[in-house]
Order: structure tokens, then C-alpha cells, then sequence
């Protein structure tokens, strides 16, 4: 029997934030539960299944005495947005008419979507349904990741793969993902690939250093690490453009010792 926990669940309280942030008494809390759930289908279904896409990673909701909060994270903002923000106004108008409630919009960009589980299992999930490569297909994904500053990615795919008979999992794994440190801020998610042979489930984890580190100072540590490779380099070239300079002037004091 698995003992295996989720990511996410595993950090919640602890060194994640709520993705809901209210109280309720005992009567009202179903509803706003209830609420809370259909804001987030109706969302969903909008923005990352239907067309144009706008990538919605997370959904967070903050209720107040007067309204309700729902602060987007998108990796495509301005689809979100729309044009002079027409469609952040006509979902804030659907979400009051669903819960009768007044609904606050707000739209943030996610800035890094290679380092979003999120987005990455729904991106793999779509290049599945449309019959691309398994094995690619995660292997790019991966190396994005990777390529962006991650420190360890998996992701593992589960059903028909390439729709073969017999249903089977996959796995692609770079670096390292420590599960069991509450300070490893690991993302996790999850995504479905409807195909015509069958679903797939796309499962992916991303790790991207301990909670408390600033990025930038992994930025400027790259860029120092590229700066002192790139002056070892022009030491190198200057090196040998020395030594040539001096087997020349050894060659012709050479011939004119022979000269004479």
C-alpha cells in the first residue's frame, strides 16, 4: 500500500498559503465551499478549456464581509484581461450572477510558466491529444524546466501511451526532488489528456530550491559563474596569443643568429 502525500497538501499551512481564505460559521460554511467550487470550474472551463487559452495556474479566493476576492494567476495575462479589460468585466458579471454575491476580479502574471507545475501538466497534456510524441514531449518539458532554474523536475505519464494496448507509465526525471523536507518548495500538479484511444493522466513535479532563497541571487550567481568562465576564456586566448608572439620572436632570432 502507497503512503505517498500530495506536494501541495503536504505544505499547506505549514509553508504554502490557503488557496481559500475565509470563515464561515457552521451554517453558512457548505455554501461558501460550494461557491468556492463553482468559481473554480467555471474559471477553469474558460480559460484552459476552451479557446483562446489563457493559462490559469491558481485560483485564489479571500472573502470579505461585502464581497468576494478572486485574484487570477495566469501565464497569459492579456488573453485574460482582454481588450480594455472587457473580460475581466464580463467574468466579475458571471461570477455575481452564479453566487449573488459581489465579485472582485484581479489578474496576475506568472512570470516563469516553465517553473509552474501547473501549466507544464497542461501543456504536456495538449501536445498528448494531439498525438505528439510521449517521450519528446516530456523530455522537453523537462529540460525547460531545467533550462529555467529549476532544480529537479519529474513528470509521469499514465495510460494508452501512444495508444498501444496496454496501458503503462512513464517517467522522466531531471535533478533532484526532496518530498519528505517541508522546505523544499516543491509545486505539484496534475492534468488529463483526453486522446482517442483513451485518457492520460499527466502528473508533474518541480522543484525549485529551498523556501527563503531569492532567486535573484541564484541569477546573480549564474551570471557570475558565466562572467568568471567567459574571463578564464579571454585569460586562455591571451595566453596563447602570448606564447605564439614569443615562439615568433624565438623563430627569428633564430634566423638571424643563423645569418650571421
Amino acid at each position: 500500500m502507497g503512503q505517498k502525500s500530495s506536494p501541495i497538501g503536504f505544505r499547506t499551512g505549514i509553508t504554502l498559503g490557503w488557496k481559500s481564505t475565509w470563515y464561515a460559521s457552521k451554517a453558512d460554511y457548505g455554501k461558501f465551499l460550494v461557491e468556492d467550487q463553482q468559481i473554480r470550474r467555471h474559471v477553469d472551463t474558460r480559460y484552459n478549456r476552451t479557446m483562446p487559452k489563457g493559462a490559469v495556474a491558481r485560483i485564489d479566493i479571500i472573502r470579505t464581509r461585502g464581497e468576494v476576492r478572486v485574484t487570477l494567476h495566469s501565464g497569459r495575462p492579456g488573453i485574460v484581461i482582454g481588450p480594455r479589460g472587457g473580460e475581466v468585466d464580463r467574468l466579475r458579471e458571471e461570477l455575481e450572477q452564479m453566487i449573488s454575491r459581489k465579485v472582485a476580479v484581479n489578474v496576475i502574471e506568472v512570470k516563469d510558466p516553465e517553473l509552474n507545475a501547473k501549466l507544464v501538466a497542461e501543456s504536456v497534456a495538449e501536445q498528448l491529444s494531439k498525438r505528439a510524441s510521449f517521450r519528446r514531449t516530456m523530455k522537453q518539458h523537462c529540460e525547460d524546466a531545467m533550462n529555467a532554474g529549476a532544480k529537479g523536475v519529474k513528470v509521469i505519464c499514465s495510460g494508452r501511451l501512444g495508444g498501444s494496448e496496454m496501458a503503462r507509465r512513464e517517467t522522466q526525471m531531471l535533478g533532484s526532488i526532496p518530498l519528505q523536507t517541508l522546505e523544499a518548495n516543491v509545486d505539484y500538479a496534475t492534468a488529463i489528456s483526453r486522446t482517442t484511444y483513451g485518457t492520460v493522466g499527466v502528473k508533474v513535479w518541480i522543484y525549485k530550491g529551498r523556501f527563503g532563497e531569492e532567486d535573484e541571487s541564484g541569477q546573480e550567481g549564474v551570471s557570475r559563474s558565466r562572467g568568471t568562465r567567459a574571463a578564464r576564456a579571454s585569460r586562455g586566448r591571451e595566453k596563447s596569443r602570448r606564447e605564439a608572439s614569443a615562439n615568433e620572436g624565438d623563430k627569428l632570432n633564430m634566423n638571424e643568429e643563423q645569418k650571421e
